[in-house]
């Protein structure tokens, strides 16, 4: 079996590569990244996997794609661009058009399956005291662009299967994925340049604000992986929620950092996101933010009984792994995953203006 992964060197795609370089039934696996991996990478934790592994440098936006998914069995969608938040244009082109091009080129190139990410935040908004299904509406939240394009993408997908009936298309929608070697990218995604990464040691950090609606599932990066192999490498369709236990709230985040809660109003913690995203100091926007409070809680059964995927690690132990990366500026060899990508001392990030410029 040969696999097609877009987005291959980044949290997802290196977790997916390492699952599929496992499987005795892969026998080739072609990673497809805007920028190949370094020679310190090891996102197959076996060195080459097994020989398995080959890099294609290509950008879902404008490479012509169908040469390298030709002979594939299976693509992998995982190619997504989170930044710059202050230039929507720019991440909807990528995410939305390159999307849309990389189902184009697995009809035009015969692909028989094809495996997406999608994710909670393609949902709309729902209950935070009960689990919802894969039925749940995917019409997303209008003010973070994250949720507006993972939505369209849905929709995407949609037409794609109509005019593709003879394509099994399996669509994963995880939780928020964190592991240790993810910390250095999703620091500077989301935190950006200026939280030194000790705080995140427990008891430095005092208090955790408890907010209306915070509540939120998370997992492991290697258990994300594995699910996309299940779905990659089996027979499943459709669409499958995947997180871990527990559900992470004020109380349980609290108790991970040895802090206690303080209730705030929401308004007020946004207003503050507002200014400083409005500022360029932190490069997570507003919308995100609104994103995490709005969105369900999802129930995760079927891909346990469908896909027969379980999670190794808990949602805890995630996060757990996910700050000692921060403790100690965790990454890998690939661009995405590089401490190095944000410069010396950090430079980069300040130079690019961040979440101005991707």
């Amino acid at each position: 079996m040969r696999v097609v992964v877009t987005g291959a060197t980044g949290n997802i795609g290196t977790s997916t590569v390492r699952a599929l370089a496992a499987d005795p039934a892969v026998t080739a696996i072609t990673g497809v990244a805007r920028r190949k991996p370094g020679p310190g990478a090891d996102p197959a934790g076996t060195g080459d996997g097994g020989g398995k592994i080959e890099w294609a440098a290509a950008d879902v936006t404008d490479s012509d794609l169908v040469p390298l998914m030709r002979g594939a069995d299976v693509v992998v969608h995982l190619a997504w661009l989170f930044q710059p938040t202050h230039r929507p244009a720019v991440t909807w082109d990528a995410n939305v058009v390159g999307s849309s091009r990389v189902f184009g080129a697995a009809a035009e190139a015969g692909v028989p399956s094809l495996v997406y990410s999608s994710s909670v935040g393609a949902y709309s908004p729902g209950p935070k005291d009960r689990a919802v299904d894969e039925s749940w509406p995917t019409h997303g939240w209008p003010g973070a662009a994250y949720s507006r394009e993972k939505a369209y993408v849905e929709r995407l997908l949609d037409v794609f299967e109509a005019r593709n009936p003879e394509c099994r298309v399996v669509r994963i929608r995880p939780g928020f994925i964190f592991e240790r070697q993810s910390a250095s990218e999703q620091r500077r995604l989301f935190a950006g340049p200026l939280l030194p990464g000790r705080l995140a040691r427990p008891g430095l950090i005092p208090a955790v604000p408890d907010l209306p609606g915070l509540r939120l599932q998370a997992l492991h990066s290697a258990d994300a992986g594995e699910a996309f192999r299940l779905a990659a490498t089996g027979g499943a369709r459709g669409a499958f929620n995947i997180a871990a236990g527990p559900v992470l709230d004020a109380a349980e985040l609290a108790d991970i950092l040895g802090a206690r809660t303080v209730r705030l109003p929401a308004r007020g913690v946004r207003a503050a996101l507002a200014a400083a995203w409005a500022l360029h100091l932190v490069p997570a926007s507003p919308g995100l933010f609104d994103l995490a409070l709005e969105i369900p809680i999802m129930d995760v059964s079927r891909a346990r009984d469908e896909l027969g995927w379980t999670p190794r690690h808990t949602a805890r132990e995630a996060i757990q792994e996910f700050l000692e990366g921060l403790r100690t500026g965790a990454g890998r060899d690939t661009p995405p995953l590089s401490p190095g990508t944000g410069g010396p001392a950090r430079a980069r990030e300040f130079a690019t203006g961040i979440g101005r410029k991707p």
